[in-house]
């Protein structure tokens, strides 16, 4: 990981210079600038749409768990856009389009696994149980449920 913040600007470094030689230093510049000004505009665009989407899931009583996600998506994209380069605005731009976001959340829910220090059992939440992805057989079914007791409230103020 300490390898990509070496070769990852490096490899930017060289775009920026090819590009540079071809089009000229001022116009790469002005490229460079405008599209971090595009992408933190349409940063801010999305933003508000996933927090709108958000909200209505939490109106209706749904977990907003995939706008979670797009949020996270969305903080990574600003980091990409605003740092020089044509990869990273690249690779951020991908991250603002709804339907390449929800794709790259979806293949790394796929790919990885969320470790807490807390499992839910039937008796609760219990802390230190937690259970690493080689101790469990990768399971690409779906998961079990629990068992669901319904009834009815009533708020009293």
């Amino acid at each position: 990981m300490p390898l990509l913040f070496i070769i990852i600007p490096l490899v930017e470094l060289y775009f920026i210079i090819v590009v540079g030689e071809a089009i000229g230093a001022f116009w790469t510049v002005i490229l460079v600038i405008l599209t971090a000004v595009i992408g933190v505009n349409l940063l801010r665009v999305q933003g508000m749409s996933t927090l709108a989407k958000a909200q209505r899931n939490m109106a209706q009583g749904q977990i907003p768990a995939m706008e979670m996600m797009e949020g996270i998506a969305l903080a990574v994209a600003g980091v990409l856009l605003i740092t020089p380069g044509f990869i990273t605005d690249t690779l951020g731009f991908l991250c603002l389009i709804p339907a390449s976001r929800q794709a790259i959340i979806r293949y790394l829910m796929t790919k990885g696994r969320v470790r807490t220090g807390f499992s839910a059992g039937p008796g609760g939440f219990q802390q230190g149980q937690n259970r690493s992805s080689e101790s469990e057989p990768h399971d690409t079914a779906r998961p079990k449920v629990g068992r669901t007791i319904e009834g009815e409230y009533h708020r009293e103020d």
